[in-house]
């Protein structure tokens, strides 16, 4: 997953593909418990999503805060 990718996305998106990915890691870890995960690389592909998301969040959450934070002062006369 592309970091350009998820900038395309909408923050309900993201939340929603960040808890995808928790889903998938959670999955990835049982089946490592049990023996049966064959690419143990997958799980570090995941937490890297899971990172890449929540920081695409941060960035835009920064981003809106610095907007209006903009907006709020006052023009100086």
């Amino acid at each position: 997953m592309k970091a350009s990718q998820l900038r395309d996305k909408s923050d309900s998106e993201l939340i929603e593909q960040e808890r995808e990915l928790r889903e998938e890691l959670f999955n990835l870890r049982f089946q490592h418990a049990t023996g049966q995960l064959e690419n143990t690389m997958a799980i570090v592909r995941v937490k890297k999503d899971i990172a890449r998301v929540k920081t695409i969040l941060r960035e835009k959450t920064s981003q809106r805060e610095r907007k209006r934070e903009a907006s709020d002062v006052p023009a100086d006369s």
